[in-house]
């Protein structure tokens, strides 16, 4: 036992050393930022990319959906730092802000906003292929990949998803979404899973609601209900995630396996949950390289 005490001593010291670096480097502003549609939060932020990789092709697109667990104090710009490492890679990167909290007169604590936060990724994918043409023209949007860390992770599975939602689903498209893939960084991927868990603090539950309203919510918000895609999916997940265990995104990759679809499940040994964002950890490389492989 003193043994196993002192592991979780370790892995709970580790866990807020990686936290506190990736919040540590400052804020990056965009290159451009335009809005799709009239609320504050209906936002996207634009980096161009540093490099050109291959000469006269343009750039892949990444869009990056911020983490939080779906929380207001959470925003893009704590996200800001890894978008900018994508742009000095070559890429040009999208960072989408969207609705989070549960509204006026709720507690910032409260998680997501229904169907406000679903409104708002569905809205920003829907008009990023234009927007992309006019303020970032050294981007491909034709080449688009989607990434997303923990509940963004949750939201960029979702996105891939949306021709597989219920018929009367608000978000259902006729056809899958127009990506080369989805990277989700410790994503969120398995609602049910999650909620037994109590990740982030009963976070699932509060962005679906009480018992009746999950059960009616879940076919239109769980990405592990929404499968197969048929789009390239890969997730990246610490194995010593303290946040969001990775039996989370383990229970996706068996609910997609059982559907019939390969999904990549890259685990790094002593890895938590924020390093995949750290522009400074070893893993935010292996990150770059998952999104690399299905952008060219």
């Amino acid at each position: 036992m003193p043994d196993d005490a002192a592991a979780l001593d370790a892995a709970a010291a580790r866990a807020v050393a990686e936290e506190e670096s990736a919040f540590s480097h400052p804020a990056v502003d965009p290159d451009a930022t335009a809005a799709y549609g009239d609320h504050p939060d209906q936002v996207i932020d634009f980096y161009a990319p540093h490099i050109e990789v291959v000469p006269g092709v343009p750039a892949p697109l990444v869009v990056v959906l911020h983490g939080g667990a779906w929380r207001a104090p959470y925003d893009r710009r704590h996200i800001s730092p890894f978008a900018d490492y994508l742009a000095r890679r070559g890429f040009g990167v999208a960072s989408v802000e969207y609705r989070r909290g549960a509204g006026d007169g709720e507690p910032e604590s409260v998680a997501g906003r229904w169907p406000d936060t679903f409104d708002d990724v569905a809205g920003a994918l829907d008009a990023l292929p234009a927007l992309v043409r006019e303020i970032l023209p050294q981007a491909d949007p034709r080449r688009m990949v989607v990434t997303g860390h923990s509940a963004g992770g949750h939201l960029a599975l979702w996105v891939a998803a949306r021709h597989l939602l219920p018929a009367d689903a608000p978000w259902r498209t006729d056809r899958p979404a127009p990506l080369r893939g989805v990277v989700a960084l410790a994503p969120i991927a398995d609602l049910a899973v999650a909620q037994k868990l109590d990740v982030c603090g009963g976070a699932v539950r509060q962005l679906l609601g009480g018992e009746v309203e999950f059960a009616e919510r879940q076919p239109y918000a769980d990405p592990a209900l929404l499968l197969p895609t048929g789009i390239a999916t890969t997730l990246v997940q610490g194995r010593g995630d303290l946040v969001v265990p990775q039996a989370v995104a383990e229970s996706y990759a068996d609910a997609a396996a059982k559907a019939g679809e390969v999904v990549g499940l890259t685990s790094l040994e002593d890895v938590g949950h924020f390093p995949l964002i750290d522009p400074v950890a070893d893993a935010c490389a292996v990150v770059a390289e998952e999104i690399t492989q299905l952008a060219w």
